[in-house]
C-alpha cells in the first residue's frame, strides 16, 4: 500500500508518531489548513477555508481566487485532506455543515510547521564550525601555543561560552516567528 492511500489510526487514547504526523502533514494543502485554523477558535466554513487556501497556493488575494481554483481546493479538501486530518485527530470535520474545527492537538501541529526558507542561514553548520573552533583553541591551550596563551583558560572559556550564548539568543530571536505563511505569500486582505 502506497504512503498517500495509508490511512492513519483513529485517534484513540494513544498518541501519533512523529512518522505518522509527517505523513499527514506532508501535503501542502493540509499544512495550509492548520495554518488557517490556528487563527480561528470557532470552526470555519470549508467554503472559507477553500478560498484562503487557493490564495495562497496561487499567491493571489483572496478576492481574486478564480471560482475554478476554490473548487479545485474545495474538492479535494473535502474529498482527501480533510478526513485524514480528521483521523488522525488533527482537525474535525463536520460534512454535513460543512464546518472544519481545531481539536486539542491542532496547536501541536504547528511546531511540526516551522520551516527553513531558502535564504536562511545554516545554523547546524554555524555551531559546527563554532565547536570546532573551541576545541582547536582547547588543544592550543593545552599545548601552550602562542597566540592563545595571551588570554588565560578562563578568559577563553569565558569567550568560548559568550559566543554559543550569543549565537543562541541571535538564533533564538531570528527563527521565533519562522512558520508556515511567515516566508509565504499572506494577502493584506486576510484579516477581512
Amino acid at each position: 500500500m502506497s504512503n498517500e492511500t495509508r490511512r492513519l489510526p483513529a485517534r484513540g487514547d494513544g498518541e501519533l508518531s512523529k512518522g505518522e504526523i509527517f505523513d499527514v502533514l506532508q501535503n501542502q494543502r493540509r499544512r495550509y489548513v492548520l495554518e488557517y485554523l490556528k487563527r480561528y477558535e470557532e470552526p470555519v466554513a470549508l467554503s472559507d477555508l477553500a478560498t484562503q487556501v487557493a490564495a495562497w497556493e496561487y499567491q493571489t488575494p483572496v478576492e481574486e481566487v478564480t471560482n475554478e481554483q476554490k473548487k479545485r481546493v474545495y474538492t479535494t479538501l473535502q474529498q482527501t485532506h480533510l478526513g485524514r486530518m480528521e483521523e488522525a485527530g488533527i482537525v474535525e470535520y463536520d460534512c454535513d455543515e460543512n464546518l472544519v474545527a481545531r481539536t486539542p492537538y491542532t496547536e501541536e501541529m504547528t511546531v511540526y510547521l516551522e520551516i527553513v526558507p531558502g535564504s536562511e542561514f545554516p545554523w547546524r553548520e554555524f555551531y559546527l564550525s563554532l565547536g570546532s573552533i573551541s576545541c582547536a583553541v582547547v588543544a592550543g591551550l593545552w599545548t601552550g601555543l602562542f597566540p592563545l596563551t595571551i588570554l588565560t583558560p578562563l578568559e577563553w572559556a569565558t569567550v568560548i561560552a559568550a559566543a554559543f550564548t550569543v549565537s543562541a539568543a541571535y538564533h533564538t530571536y531570528c527563527g521565533a516567528d519562522m512558520q508556515l505563511g511567515d516566508d509565504e505569500y499572506v494577502p493584506d486582505e486576510f484579516d477581512r
